[in-house]
């Protein structure tokens, strides 16, 4: 049976800028192993696979691989498959709201259709949580190839955070400084552990563009992924950090972070935050998503 898939930009407004997603739309009876092989074979940051949809509840069950192993959720991931499927089978309108199943449970999403690009924004399953401490600022520094005076700003330190897969998060005094990062695999895994979440999610407060709130880059060895131009669970995992060091007011704060820019893929995250009695009461992600191209897979 052969097997339509399709690649998306995601996080961007043009192709071949923002994140590339392979959404594989026929992935029922697939079984895991041969879904890690499909996923391994696009080499993607990820690739989801679609088994049912069902068009009346406006809802679909997905499962995310990256190259190395499968994840519970992801970001681009929902926001570009959510896009994909509310084209394919639920466009009955410019404004759609359908869920995603995923191994953490319902994602809610909505969708503005566009004529070119369309815009896709999800709420966090679940609200970010302080999963520990990092180590030694002096390994994390030499690991990120940086001096310790690089690391830390205001009152932003490394921390593990998780709003549904853990990253370590590490604060960076310039974007110079961010762009001169070079990882130092000897040690990697001694800063930043080892296994599937041996990830460092690196920010600083100076962008590119002066309309923009953080600037990033992310690294992932553990998942086979070197750089990742755009990372939406990262920035799930990120808004503990900016709920708990920027003292935001009650209300509704829309953040802007740019990522990927290193690479030569832009790419924009929009993070919203509900804020009530001075703790944060939701969370939303959401980014542009353009398509690239389809195909089939032959088996």
């Amino acid at each position: 049976m052969d097997r339509r898939y399709v690649i998306l930009d995601v996080f961007a407004r043009q192709r071949f800028a923002g994140n590339p997603l392979a959404v594989v739309l026929d992935g029922a009876e697939l079984d895991d192993d041969v879904m890690q092989k499909i996923a391994g074979e696009f080499n993607l940051s990820e690739t989801v696979f679609v088994t049912s949809v069902d068009r009346q509840n406006k809802s679909a069950s997905i499962r995310i691989f990256t190259p190395q192993h499968e994840l519970p959720f992801a970001g681009h991931p929902t926001v570009g498959t959510a896009t994909l499927l509310a084209r394919e089978y639920f466009a009955d309108g410019d404004d759609i709201n359908i869920v995603l199943e995923e191994e953490i449970g319902p994602v809610q999403c909505r969708v503005e259709i566009g004529e070119n690009t369309s815009y896709s924004q999800f709420t966090m399953p679940q609200l970010p949580e302080c999963v520990g401490e990092c180590g030694s600022v002096n390994i994390i520094a030499d690991a990120l190839g940086l001096s310790v005076s690089d690391i830390g700003f205001e009152n932003h330190r490394p921390q593990q955070w998780s709003g549904g897969v853990p990253y370590s998060l590490i604060p960076v005094s310039s974007i110079e400084a961010v762009r001169k990062i070079e990882p130092n695999g000897a040690i990697w895994a001694k800063a930043f552990g080892e296994g599937h979440h041996n990830n460092a999610f690196v920010y600083c407060r100076e962008c590119e563009d002066a309309s923009h709130q953080y600037h990033a880059r992310m690294f992932w060895p553990g998942a086979g992924v070197r750089e990742d131009p755009a990372t939406g669970s990262a920035v799930a995992a990120f808004a503990g950090i900016v709920q708990q060091n920027d003292s935001l007011a009650d209300g509704s704060h829309r953040i802007v972070i740019e990522q990927g820019y290193e690479m030569g893929r832009p790419s924009l995250i929009n993070l919203v935050l509900e804020m009530r009695q001075g703790r944060l009461d939701q969370a939303m992600i959401g980014g542009d998503v353009v398509e690239v191209a389809r195909g089939t897979i032959s088996q």
